[in-house]
């Protein structure tokens, strides 16, 4: 059963993007000029992007990996280039239409499956490997680890994703977001310590049969991420 408070924060995920950041997001994930700032982003996501394949196998024909969270599909394209067979998720139908017209133009030897909805629904089956790049990253830490632990129980081999870690930085955006009213923010990045996603994540008992493998942190400019790969035993 899925939590309330994820609920919650899903449709307020899904509405920000359909609504808001869909021309923005288009324009960051593109080869279009940006500011210095988006540009640090763009540069931070493409670090985290290769250093998820770094962490999967360079072969994944005869594979089936889940994009929780695909965005505009550009880790999806990278994955059925290797051969996997990709079903990709995002809450957002516009980002997922416009990850189907970029992923029309590319060379793949895979298959790319696009649909819109929730990354736990149990109804998308079981996988080889599941990715979420940055997808985890809005919500309280025991909802991003419930949702690892619903995303392990369909997974057979491996997770890749990536959580806020917490700086100075980023705490102070995060007291200072809840200073907006509810309808002009965006949904906040929730950070939270190395530390303490690792303290959880040993503590799962739904998680107990997994073990901590690739562990790096992206800094990038304005972007900052964790990549965090759980491997089963």
């Amino acid at each position: 059963m899925i939590d309330t408070s994820y609920e919650n924060r899903r449709h307020e995920i899904a509405r920000y993007f359909d609504e808001t950041a869909v021309d923005a997001w288009k324009r960051l994930t593109s080869e279009a000029p940006v500011s210095r700032i988006r540009a640090t982003v763009r540069a931070g996501r493409k670090r985290t992007l290769n250093t998820i394949l770094s962490a999967l196998p360079k072969n994944l024909s005869n594979t089936h990996v889940l994009d929780a969270g695909c965005g505009t599909g550009a880790l999806a394209i990278e994955l059925a280039k290797r051969g996997a067979r990709v079903t990709a998720v995002d809450l957002s139908p516009k980002l997922v239409e416009l990850a189907k017209q970029r992923s029309a133009s590319q060379q793949v030897t895979g298959e790319i499956t696009f649909q819109s909805g929730d990354m736990l629904n149990g109804a998308l089956g079981d996988f080889d490997y599941i990715v979420a790049m940055d997808s985890l990253i809005h919500y309280e830490p025991v909802d991003a680890i419930n949702a690892l632990a619903r995303l392990a129980a369909q997974s057979r081999h491996g997770i890749a994703f990536t959580f806020a870690p917490r700086t100075p930085m980023l705490a102070v955006m995060h007291r200072a977001g809840k200073l907006f009213p509810k309808k002009d923010r965006s949904p906040a990045i929730v950070p939270i310590s190395v530390a303490h996603m690792h303290r959880e994540i040993d503590q799962s008992v739904a998680l107990a049969d997994w073990q901590r493998g690739t562990d790096c942190r992206i800094d990038s400019g304005f972007y900052k991420t964790h990549v965090q790969v759980l491997n089963r035993q």
